[in-house]
Parts: structure tokens; sequence; C-alpha cells
């Protein structure tokens, strides 16, 4: 299932704070004046498209993590035009029609909570419009001395006035399960078992051999051509892939977006990553706070989070296979060992235990062929790890519209 890249993880202590993850250890504290703030993450853009801004609620130490703020009112007003957003699920909220960006008008984000508060953001107007020149994938080794594969972006404004860029990207990956078998094993009905603990080998209808999985950046990405001679941007890395990653063993895709940004807004995204790191967008940190550019409308001590970003956009889509960059060498090694094993059908005990039927009747097991000749303590089936006989652990069947082979 495609998911939507948000916000990942938010704290809000006495003052909101945020801490360098993995940087700084983090204390376990309760503040008894913890008042949950607000977080906002809307980027509107001029592609025509459905939308979408996503609103959740910072979280104290002891929480699971952040909750979503749902049964909000939301709207985007710019050009003499008001265009409502709706809830698809906790906390994200998408344009009821697809809608783009115009050059030359000012657009404002305006939030209603179910609590009775009401938010805006200031002004802001489209970026500059920069096409992508090339999106390349080449064999390289990174810093570490990890051998892999670069995902890199050309791009080149001759007007000199995009100066800030951001990129995102999804990344699409066939999967192929190593162990897959068109026969599974399941238990033996009792009215019908012979002995106890019986399981039998029968048709597999539901394992599935080849599918697909989308995956989301979660990183800011971010570079800036100010100190450079002219407005380009010239093999930058968006993306690095170790050549063990499962991933890129049977085609990979990856569809790289570039956002031109405002000054302010390279900026906001530019401290946020000093502050929370590269691996999560909000994250447990030090005292202190980011100031964006949404603020409440009636409470001027209020904290919020978040940026309103109103971005010009271009995608580019890449496909390569594992042989295009590594021809004749090795796959990368599977997500999961594989180690195939067979268990006794019965562990000795009073009462008895099954074992290979409870491990069937909990899904955890795939069956890959006939143990003839089991050893001390085996049983008559060789199995694997579910993940490795059915893709569908990983990912859907559904082919892509948008895959080409």
């Amino acid at each position: 299932m495609i998911r939507e890249n948000k916000i990942k993880s938010i704290l809000f202590l006495t003052i909101l704070s945020f801490i360098v993850q993995g940087c700084i250890e983090q204390i376990d504290v309760t503040f008894e004046d913890f008042e949950s703030a607000i977080v906002v993450e809307a980027t509107i853009t001029d592609k025509m498209e459905v939308q979408r801004v996503f609103l959740t609620r910072t979280f104290e130490f002891e929480d699971d993590g952040p909750s979503a703020e749902s049964n909000a009112n939301v709207r985007v007003v710019g050009g003499g035009n008001t265009y409502v957003f709706a809830e698809s699920s906790p906390g994200v909220y998408l344009s009821e029609q697809p809608f783009s960006t115009l050059p030359n008008t000012s657009y404002q984000l305006q939030i209603n909570t179910q609590n009775g508060r009401s938010y805006s953001s200031e002004e802001e107007e489209l970026t500059q419009t920069t096409q992508i020149d090339e999106v390349k994938a080449i064999r390289t080794t990174n810093s570490f001395g990890e051998e892999g594969v670069a995902i890199l972006v050309d791009s080149f404004d001759p007007t000199g006035n995009s100066v800030n860029y951001r990129y995102q990207y999804e990344e699409t990956y066939r999967i192929i399960a190593p162990f897959w078998s068109p026969q599974e094993l399941e238990p033996v009905p009792l009215a019908e078992a012979t002995e106890l603990c019986q399981v039998r080998v029968v048709p597999d209808v539901v394992s599935q051999q080849t599918c697909f999985t989308t995956d989301f950046s979660k990183a800011i990405i971010q570079t800036n051509t100010s100190d450079l001679d002219e407005d380009r941007v010239s093999n930058f890395r968006v993306r690095f892939i170790s050549r063990q990653n499962y991933i890129i063993s049977h085609r990979y895709s990856i569809l790289v977006r570039q956002f031109v940004q405002s000054n302010a807004a390279f900026s906001f995204y530019e401290t946020l990553n000093e502050f929370a790191g590269n691996d999560s967008f909000f994250s447990q940190t030090q005292p202190g706070f980011l100031q964006g550019n949404i603020s409440s409308d009636t409470n001027e001590e209020e904290r919020v989070l978040g940026y309103f970003d109103v971005a010009s956009v271009q995608e580019e889509r890449l496909f390569f296979n594992y042989e295009d960059l590594f021809p004749g060498e090795d796959l990368p090694p599977y997500i999961d060992p594989c180690v195939q094993n067979a268990p006794p059908l019965i562990a000795n005990g009073e009462p008895p235990r099954c074992v290979l039927r409870t491990q069937i009747e909990l899904g955890l097991v795939s069956y890959t062929g006939n143990n003839d000749s089991p050893g001390d303590l085996e049983g008559p089936y060789f199995i694997v790890p579910k993940i490795c006989g059915d893709c569908l652990e990983l990912g859907s069947v559904e082919v892509p519209d948008f895959w080409v082979e």
C-alpha cells in the first residue's frame, strides 16, 4: 500500500523542543504543564492534482507518537477562489477538487480545529518553475566505502531566479519471493485427522511470487546554488542505495520531484534538518522553537509548528535493472536469510504440543517441499519464513500504471 509521506515524530515539552536524532541522549521527563501543539505540513504546487495537507499533534515522551488532528476545517484561499479540503484518513486532508497554483497570485492556508481554534498562514506566492534536465543512476562508492547506486539530478535555471531546491522521491520496486511454491500446508481438520497434529499439502491459491512496493522519501533533501556562478544543479545526489539492498534486485523505479522554494521556505527546512537530522522530519530534541509561517488567529503566544509552502514542482521518473549497473554479478541478498528447516509435527511433553501445525495456523511459514529423509527432531516438510514464500508480506500484486519493462 502506498504510504503518504508526512511528518513522522514530534515532541512538545514545556516549550517546543527538538533533539538531534542519534546525537543527544533522550531523557525521560514528564511535564505537568504539557500542552499539545498543532503541527502542519502543507506544500501546494503548480501541478494540476489533488493537493494535500497533513495535521497532527505533538506528543510527550511517554506517548507512543503524534496523534492525528481530525475533524478540522481546512481550506486554501487564493486568486479569488476557495479550495476546500476534506479529511480522507486521520490527519490527512485532500482538496475536494484538483487544482494548481498560478504565478503572481497569493495563497493562504486557513485551519479551524474541532476545539474551536483557528490558524492562518502568511500569504505565499508560487516560485519560479525550473525543469529537471536529467535523473540518472550511476554505480558509485559512498563516503563510508559502501558500493551502491547513486540517484543524481541535473537542473538549470538560465534566469538565475530559482536558487533554492528541495527534493522528494517515490521509489517502486519489484519483489520476487525466492521460495514461492504453488502448494502450501494446511492443518488437517480434527474430524479427518488420522494422527495427532497432522498437516497436509494442498494447492496454494493465496500466496504470490511477484509483487510491487512503493516507498516515500522521509529525509529533508535540499540544495542551494547561491554560491555558484550559475543557477545549476549538477549531479546532486537525492538517493543512495547499497548494492546489498534487495530493493534493486528485480527492477527498480524512482520518481524524483523537484520543488523550487522561497528563501524563507528553504531556511525553515534547512534549520529543521539541522535540528532533526536526516532520518525524520520532527523528532525528540533539545529545547528550542522553530518558527514557521503559520500562527494562531486568536492567541499569539500559542506554539504552531510547520510551514505552508507554495512551490513549483517538476518530476522525472527513472527505471533500471540490477544488471544495468552490475552486469554478471550476484544479486543482493533477500531481505530475509530464508533458512529452510523441517520442524517436527509434535514436541514431546505432557501434553504433546503441535509444532508445525501451530506455525501454519499463525501464518508464519511457507511450504517449500517434502523432507523425504527426516533427521533427528525433524518433520516431513521443509518450510521457510512466510516472507520468503509469499511476496504479499512486502507488497501488492497490482502492477503500477506507470510500470514499464
